[in-house]
């Protein structure tokens, strides 16, 4: 069997323009060549692909499976030509990306929409670490950008961009004891914390301990259903309170030592002596022109 993508174009094109005659006019060929195409097409598959018992070609049932996966060979072989175009541009053909969950993920989905439309051939793949892990990871070559909060003390070899503020919200169940009534900072150290962990063992993840007691968890997301759970409270980003179904319950006590929530400071980092190919340049700059949204005002819940 000896197939053609001529032979592949001729079939598909017969079959969604409804005659060769049409099918030769897209595709600038002579009907001859796309009618004696599509039957060596058919003597090669040992299926006849049309009836043409009528006055136009119809499809048979074999002629219709087939046509499903004609056009899927052709996709693909589109898809195979773009990557060679990206290849031959200097665009890399993979780029890692590590996000700390602190940058909102409808912010983050904008701008990989973009990223997908421009350099569709590049394979992504995400990674959700926290805090400093985002700079180690970039530091050993891991991940060719990072989004993460902005760490005190950066690497030497890491370059960064600032990237704007999320406000920080704190939380509590309704009937938590912190509930209901205006919290000092003394009560804050009372109950337990429950606070976001990384993987290494840093001051970064004590920046925001306030408590004396305090369980630490790899998940912003994870936090909220156990604050639901009257297992603690914590500060959490505004986007991940606004957006988690456990956050509808809770409430955010009124602090008598501060009217607003806390912002976090965010940034992007990447390695000085790493050249960014196209794509990760090109993402690089468009994570740096993208605002981070700003809740107008964050809702001040409070219990019963």
């Amino acid at each position: 069997m000896s197939l053609s993508l001529e032979q592949l174009q001729a079939f598909v094109a017969a079959a969604e323009c409804g005659s060769f005659s049409a099918a030769a006019r897209r595709l600038g060929k002579a009907q001859s060549v796309v009618s004696t195409a599509v039957a060596n097409l058919e003597i090669d598959l040992g299926n006849a692909l049309f009836d043409r018992s009528g006055r136009y070609p119809v499809p048979t049932p074999a002629g219709e499976r087939l046509l499903a996966e004609a056009k899927v060979i052709l996709e693909r072989c589109e898809h195979f030509r773009g990557v060679a175009a990206s290849l031959g541009e200097g665009v890399e053909t993979r780029l890692v990306l590590a996000v700390d969950e602190l940058y909102p993920e409808e912010t983050l989905g904008v701008m990989l929409e973009e990223f997908s439309t421009r350099f569709p051939a590049v394979e992504l793949e995400l990674l959700f670490p926290l805090m400093e892990d985002v700079s180690r990871l970039v530091s050993e070559g891991c991940a060719d950008l990072g989004i993460m909060w902005r760490q005190e003390v950066l690497p030497p070899a890491l370059a960064f961009h600032g990237l704007g503020w999320v406000p920080m919200q704190i939380l509590c169940a309704p009937d938590h004891a912190l509930a209901g009534q205006r919290v000092g900072w003394e009560e804050l150290k009372r109950y337990r914390q429950l606070m976001v962990a990384t993987r290494s063992d840093s001051e970064e993840k004590m920046r925001l301990r306030v408590a004396a007691d305090v369980w630490w968890v790899e998940s912003q997301w994870v936090i909220v259903e156990l604050v639901k759970r009257r297992l603690g409270w914590a500060f959490v980003p505004w986007h991940v309170a606004a957006n988690s179904p456990a956050a509808a319950a809770l409430v955010s006590p009124a602090l008598d030592f501060d009217e607003q929530d806390w912002p976090v400071a965010m940034e992007l980092v990447w390695h000085k002596q790493r050249p960014l190919g196209k794509a990760a340049a090109w993402l690089k700059q468009r994570i740096c022109r993208q605002p981070l949204p700003r809740p107008a005002a964050l809702p001040r819940r409070q219990a019963g």
